[in-house]
């Protein structure tokens, strides 16, 4: 489970940072400034010569690289979150057990507790070691939480009430991990997109996400 969860943290990374990179590509087709805009350099434009016979850049040249240092990052978050997640629902397996005669109430206390203790920590653990794990100290996490908090786990409570329904009242407890890691695959590339984007907010902004004093010139 540990592997499985690592390979599809992997996967779900790669859709997040192929989604962005499509998005890059269609902006700079769009042309990434107005005309007026000396800086700006249409696409159409990138192969040509310019008055002293320089070549610019090929457009695939500016395509924004893969980032396997992120992708091993949440490789490595899905396989150490796994034992955690394992033990959470067998907790929960155990503090409310199903019957026959009683299945859906106790699947429902399951999912009110697991959105109510679990979610909430869980949501703030993956900011907090994502951005440490980037290299950003406690002021680039408090940042990170001021900003995605709040609407990452209102996202979460848009999504996981329904799965997690279906998960604790169908699934054996040695298939629950496995069923949410594959439907969790979309949400988190959400994430993924997430705390990438937030970092290029912090970017542009001239406050360094790897670092709480470093500054980016």
């Amino acid at each position: 489970m540990m592997v499985t969860n690592a390979v599809l943290g992997g996967i779900a990374d790669t859709v997040a940072q192929t989604i962005t990179s499509v998005q890059q590509r269609a902006n700079r087709k769009q042309g990434s400034g107005t005309r007026d805009d000396p800086t700006s350099i249409e696409i159409q434009d990138l192969s040509k010569k310019d008055s002293r016979g320089d070549v610019y850049p090929d457009p695939r040249a500016l395509a924004t690289p893969f980032d396997f240092e992120r992708l091993t990052r949440f490789m490595a978050y899905g396989f150490a979150m796994a034992p955690i997640t394992f033990k959470w629902f067998g907790f929960l397996s155990r503090a409310f057990p199903m019957t026959k005669t009683s299945a859906f109430v106790p699947a429902l206390k399951r999912v009110v507790v697991d959105q109510i203790a679990f979610a909430p920590v869980s949501v703030a653990l993956f900011f907090s070691v994502m951005t440490v794990a980037e290299g950003g100290g406690r002021r680039a996490v408090a940042l990170k939480l001021k900003d995605m908090y709040l609407p990452t786990l209102k996202a979460n409570y848009m999504v996981w009430p329904a799965v997690q329904i279906i998960n604790f009242r169908l699934m054996p407890v040695q298939f629950q991990l496995p069923f949410v890691s594959t439907i969790g695959i979309a949400w988190t590339a959400y994430l993924s997109l997430s705390n990438a984007s937030e970092d290029d907010t912090l970017q542009h902004q001239n406050i360094a996400p790897y670092s709480s004093n470093i500054r980016l010139e």
